[in-house]
């Protein structure tokens, strides 16, 4: 019986297991995989976390992982299925069996949406991505295209156009949501063009992505980009969707919850990405992991 399960081991999930062993609680942390770091694991370059500019997502969820296994938390792969509350305890059920622990500080995080387009669902891994710093290089003095218009479509953008001949962005609106010094990078930068004010309608390609067809909003103009590659960073979902028994969510799938973490059955408590909050981030993340440790101390 654990005093607190983590499910998750993103920035949250290794806040929580670092505030939750400096506490001296029985700490378990459950992921699907063996690589801690969650999203940032998808980022070339992280320079907003305070203290560590320029560091690498990898570099830094590996920082966060040595910090909470230094302090003794525990490590275990399993899949989570379905949560049973108890009461006073509850059960987690995985894929490799059952935990029982008397808190859960769910970190599960977010995944990539999908722009639901013809062709994308085909051409994934085929020229379709979603991790410009894990694909980008097999992009090296070829032509892609990135579709966002936030941090991550602007960061994705910037890096590729390192080693890309060119890239086109395409974004919905004629200002970005992103940071304005990314903004004004990528609007500096020679070999990025701006498709604004633009969509997506399809992906053209039989073995591999050969172009992209693209229809302007406000005036209809249709225009086919041919690129080798499509980088897709139109924002994240809840991981809420393939576990029962999990607390009050909104009508995105993000579990409602302040900055306590405390959501509607006692007990268990959420932090980070799949939280309803305003700013996702990993420095946010990590102070959500930090709070929901505090709020399971105290029903503890």
């Amino acid at each position: 019986m654990y005093d607190v399960t983590i499910v998750g081991s993103g920035p949250a999930g290794m806040a929580a297991a670092i505030y939750a062993k400096r506490a001296m609680l029985d700490t378990l942390v459950v992921d699907k995989t063996s690589v801690s770091g969650g999203q940032i694991l998808n980022t070339y370059e992280v320079d907003n976390y305070p203290g560590l500019p320029e560091v690498t997502g990898m570099d830094l969820g590996q920082k966060f992982k040595d910090h909470a296994v230094k302090l003794g938390a525990e490590f275990t792969r399993n899949t989570i299925t379905s949560i049973e509350d108890k009461g006073e305890y509850k059960i987690l059920h995985g894929k490799k069996g059952d935990i029982e622990t008397k808190t859960v500080i769910l970190a599960m995080g977010a995944s990539n949406r999908r722009l639901g387009v013809p062709g994308e669902d085909e051409l994934v891994g085929m020229g379709v991505s979603y991790c410009a710093t894990c694909d980008g290089a097999f992009y090296k003095d070829k032509v892609v295209v990135v579709v966002g218009g936030g941090d991550v479509a602007l960061e994705d953008a910037i890096y590729l156009a390192r080693g890309c001949s060119k890239v086109y962005l395409v974004h919905r609106r004629d200002e970005f949501r992103g940071a304005k010094v990314l903004a004004d990078e990528v609007r500096n930068t020679a070999n990025i063009e701006l498709v604004l004010d633009s969509v997506v309608d399809r992906i053209v390609g039989t073995n591999g992505v050969e172009s992209v067809e693209v229809s302007n909003v406000k005036t209809g103009e249709k225009r086919t980009l041919d690129v080798q590659g499509a980088f897709i960073a139109v924002g994240t979902l809840p991981q809420t969707d393939k576990i029962e028994g999990l607390p009050d969510m909104d009508e995105r799938g993000y579990i409602i919850a302040g900055e306590d973490g405390v959501t509607s059955i006692p007990g268990i408590f959420v932090a980070g990405d799949c939280r309803t909050k305003q700013l996702r981030q990993v420095v946010t993340a990590a102070s959500d992991g930090a709070n929901c440790v505090v709020s399971a101390e105290r029903y503890l």
